[in-house]
């Protein structure tokens, strides 16, 4: 995206990004880039109200420009309301190419719009909400220049929220349907260059006029910003999808008080931003010296010293990486297959369960993971940096009532107990943890693994054991795996929903050699949507297609997609 990297319009939108995930994948935007949308109704609708935001820009800007003090300043914002005025005109004209016809009468506005709209114009005269009004405190004309400032915090995330929305959508049209998508003309002119140089017009406009404002000044205009970005979210979740059913969010589409919900997730690198195995390395090195200090290891399991612990991790870890790499490259080297060859996979995963088992041995042998106390692994894992929004997904899932839902984590990790704290927070400690244990003699490890789960059959397995637990309570159930290694992938296919976070290139290649195709999940729902649309039957709208995965970038997609605003 074409913003200056430096600039306050970029970081602010990077900061609240997942707001435009979730309105991307609502049922009106899935439904719009399906073409599937019912043009009399929704869409109609939608458009209605757009005449309402456009006429509220219009006189925002024109309140702007009579804050700045700037006579560039005021130039900019006087050419970013003609370009307002001139959307409106093209409003009028798409409305005739839709052969939609509005009354005469002004348009009512619906709750979502007025929220917005009156929040905007609040803000363009200087009312703030929780802040005394702005214009009664300023003592120049200069000063009124943050009012200015704050308007366009309220309007440039519009701008930009629609521009990616519409490339998004742009991005998954295949050539076959261009010409004949029915929503293509609003697809286009959003997606457009022009639009998107309104959208950068905005946000220079927001930078420059920003520059002068105190530390204070600037949270205001990040709370503005993100107000606004919200009440556009609300807005596009508000809009009526009463022509057929729609494929999200989840949580919606299917009836759970019938139905059962698993969810199933690796824990390194799925839910981390840290391997665990580096972070237990860790723990072990820089506890080490304190043992070796103060003669306590008379009590506990003689440690290896500090510096020792360092660099045999290091040989570890750099033995593991290069064996596994060697590893599937021997894999790969075989032929590619057409077509999707679950067989040969699994005989393919067994090179891999070797490998790891001989490294977890390696590992044991080593000793590095000796005198370890419990209570420092539980601190440790109390403070583990999870991925943005995986805390939030499982916090919002298990507090769900209108779900009936049980989350478990399957790990590789030596440490259930490392896990378990790492979800000890925020309600989370009723999700199940299936992993490898470290023993423990008199709360201290003594080096050796419990080894429950190393190979990705032993993982596979422990996803049969949950599901063959939950079909005996005779509840009808949907499994979603969430995984993002080379372990996970036999777990990813046997779910009813795969679905690939992060971007693990062995997991790509080994799925890919032997078939796997990797969809992006909102370009694989929009294609749902379509099928749905074109079946007239909404029965079993999620069958399950054989060595199909869906991938995501980021935990807001699998929440948005699950779960919704």
């Amino acid at each position: 995206m074409a913003i200056d990297e430096g600039g306050l319009a970029r970081r602010l939108w990077f900061k609240f990004r997942d707001d435009s995930v979730f309105s991307l994948y609502t049922p009106f935007f899935v439904g719009l880039a399906s073409a599937t949308l019912h043009s009399e109704t929704t869409f109609r609708h939608f458009i209605s109200q757009d005449l309402h935001f456009l006429k509220a820009f219009v006189h925002a800007y024109e309140l702007a420009e009579d804050c700045a003090d700037d006579e560039d300043d005021k130039n900019g914002l006087r050419d970013l309301r003609k370009r307002a005025v001139g959307r409106l005109q093209i409003h009028d004209t798409f409305v005739r190419e839709w052969g939609f016809e509005f009354p005469n009468e002004d348009i009512s506005k619906d709750i979502a719009t007025t929220k917005y709209t009156d929040f905007l114009l609040a803000t363009a005269s200087g009312k703030i909400e929780g802040e005394r009004s702005v214009l009664d405190k300023i003592a120049t004309p200069f000063e009124k220049t943050k009012v200015a400032a704050y308007t366009l915090a309220a309007l440039a995330p519009c701008m930009r929220l629609y521009a990616f929305i519409s490339t998004e959508i742009q991005g998954i049209i295949s050539p076959d349907q261009d010409s004949t998508h029915i929503y293509k003309s609003w697809i286009e002119n959003y997606s457009s260059q022009v639009f998107e140089e309104i959208a950068l017009q905005n946000e220079d406009m927001l930078d420059k006029l920003s520059v002068s404002l105190t530390g204070e000044e600037l949270e205001i205009i990040q709370k503005l910003y993100h107000q606004a970005m919200k009440l556009q979210v609300d807005f596009i979740a508000a809009q009526p999808i009463s022509d057929k059913q729609s494929v999200v969010p989840l949580s919606r589409v299917h009836d759970f008080s019938k139905r059962h919900l698993t969810i199933l997730c690796d824990f390194d690198l799925a839910c981390t931003a840290f391997d665990s195995a580096a972070i237990l390395a860790e723990i072990a090195i820089i506890t080490a010296p304190k043992a070796d200090m103060d003669g306590s290891d008379q009590t506990q399991l003689a440690r290896m010293p500090s510096a020792d612990l360092r660099s045999t991790w290091d040989v570890l870890s750099t033995q593991y990486t290069e064996q596994f790499e060697q590893c599937v490259e021997s894999i790969v080297a075989s032929e590619r297959v057409e077509e999707f060859d679950y067989e040969r996979l699994c005989s393919a995963l067994e090179q891999l369960a070797e490998f790891e088992r001989k490294a977890n041995e390696r590992v044991v042998q080593s000793g590095v993971l000796k005198g370890l106390n419990v209570e420092d692994i539980k601190r440790a894992g109390q403070s583990l940096i999870l991925q943005d929004g995986c805390r939030s997904f499982f916090q919002k899932i298990v507090k769900n009532e209108n779900l009936k839902t049980d989350v478990h984590v399957l790990s590789y990790c030596w440490c259930n107990d490392l896990i378990v704290s790492a979800f000890s927070s925020g309600d989370l400690n009723v999700l199940n943890v299936h992993s490898n244990e470290l023993v423990y003699q008199e709360s201290v490890t003594t080096g050796e693994i419990v080894k429950k789960m190393e190979s990705p059959m032993e993982k596979l397995q422990v996803f049969n054991d949950v599901l063959i637990d939950r079909r005996s309570e005779g509840n009808k159930h949907l499994t979603v795996y969430i995984g993002g290694s080379v372990g996970d992938l036999l777990c990813l296919l046997e779910a009813d929903i795969g679905i690939v976070v992060g971007s693990s290139s062995s997991l790509r290649r080994l799925g890919d050699h032997f078939g796997v195709s990797f969809v992006p999940l909102f370009s694989g729902l929009v294609k749902r949507q379509r099928e749905l649309a074109d079946q007239d039957c909404a029965s079993n709208w999620w069958k399950p297609l054989s060595g199909v995965l869906y991938t995501v970038s980021s935990w807001a997609e699998i929440q948005a997609f699950i779960l919704g605003t």
